[in-house]
């Protein structure tokens, strides 16, 4: 485009918009942030407070009708990204829509259409997919230089029981909100959607089919709540779609229970033919390892390299500007969609195998 600078909205001015997108695209010296959004007047006033001057507006529709925009961050609860993400691209803008993409395989299949019926470009807010060992796996596993992924092994242990409780104070001495924790918005599944498949899984899940390019053709769930109203520990088998005739298969675990202060535990490891992958993400290191005994180590990345939680918005202006392409693309987040909506169904059923094909 003809400008020095992409014109960007947020709609959604709750915990991870006013930590991470408001004051990252505010910082942004290609970025003009023209106005936030959000529904609620309490959380939209914090936001306008911490941020001034900025425009703000209650009704997403009001915003977009009224201003010229080049694109828009899309951090609502998850429930409504379906709705609100289809309305910025109808409206023919790019669109940065924070993870979980959607809820249902249908509407990320829909999003991807209207993505590309508008030529315009729908990122998901996964910052995973931008550190140098995630992109340093992707190179080696998509090379075929390991020759095919035979098994996956997947597992992501995080500290996100009291959000499940709807408890995020609990968090305030780790976070340091510099405006808001996200309130009740994980705790209540009419919002979220589910618990640590939505919240969590989906950031495994997400980094494990950029990764591999993989899809999930069936999956098999079993999911356990403890005291809260979501799912807090979680574990997915998975089949995946065959290549050449050849099929992989997985497993993906994760609990949202372990102490505070705890960084947790993400890693993704991927048997092939000829070798395997071993990606630490919370730690940032990777390990490629041949089956002629030869290896190679790369990382850790210093500790502000480790979560780039800037690089989702600054890909979104950087797209808008055509000084990069999209970093963390649609199809990947409706894979995501797919094993997630196929891991909900499967555990409301007792483990009962989902195929993909079936939830459409």
């Amino acid at each position: 485009m003809a400008t020095d600078k992409a014109r960007v909205a947020v709609i959604g001015t709750g915990w991870w918009s006013t930590c991470t997108h408001i004051p990252g695209l505010r910082d942004n010296p290609h970025a003009d942030l023209v106005a936030i959004c959000d529904r609620s007047p309490e959380a939209l006033d914090r936001a306008a407070q911490a941020f001034s001057p900025i425009k703000t507006y209650q009704d997403y529709r009001e915003m977009l009708s009224a201003e010229t925009l080049d694109g828009v961050v899309v951090a609502t609860n998850h429930a409504t990204h379906y709705e609100v993400a289809s309305a910025c691209l109808k409206a023919r803008l790019h669109v940065l829509v924070e993870k979980p993409m959607v809820l249902r395989a249908a509407h990320a299949h829909d999003l991807i259409k209207m993505a590309e019926a508008k030529g315009r470009e729908l990122i998901v807010g996964y910052p995973w997919h931008y550190t140098e060992v995630t992109q340093q796996a992707r190179q080696v596993i998509q090379s075929g230089e390991l020759g095919a992924i035979q098994f996956i092994a997947c597992l992501f242990a995080s500290m996100a029981i009291e959000f499940y409780r709807g408890n995020d104070q609990a968090y305030r001495p780790i976070f340091q909100y510099p405006v808001t924790g996200p309130g009740r918005a994980y705790a209540d599944p009419h919002l979220s959607g589910g618990g640590q498949g939505h919240l969590q899984v989906t950031h495994a899940a997400g980094s494990l089919f950029f990764v591999t390019g993989l899809q999930a053709e069936r999956v098999s769930c079993y999911m356990e709540n403890w005291d809260v109203a979501v799912d807090l520990v979680d574990a997915i088998s998975v089949r995946f779609r065959a290549a050449d005739g050849r099929v992989a298969v997985g497993v993906i675990g994760s609990t949202g229970n372990i102490g505070l202060g705890d960084g947790g535990q993400l890693e993704i490891r991927i048997y092939c033919e000829e070798g395997y992958v071993v990606l630490d993400q919370a730690q940032s290191t990777l390990l490629v390892r041949r089956h002629n005994g030869t290896e190679q180590r790369f990382g850790p990345l210093s500790p502000d390299d480790r979560y780039p939680r800037f690089a989702t918005a600054a890909n979104l202006v950087d797209v808008i500007l055509g000084r990069a392409k999209n970093g963390s693309p649609a199809t990947t987040g409706a894979r995501v969609v797919e094993l997630l909506e196929a891991a909900y169904r499967s555990a409301a059923s007792g483990g009962q195998a989902i195929s993909v094909d079936d939830l459409d």
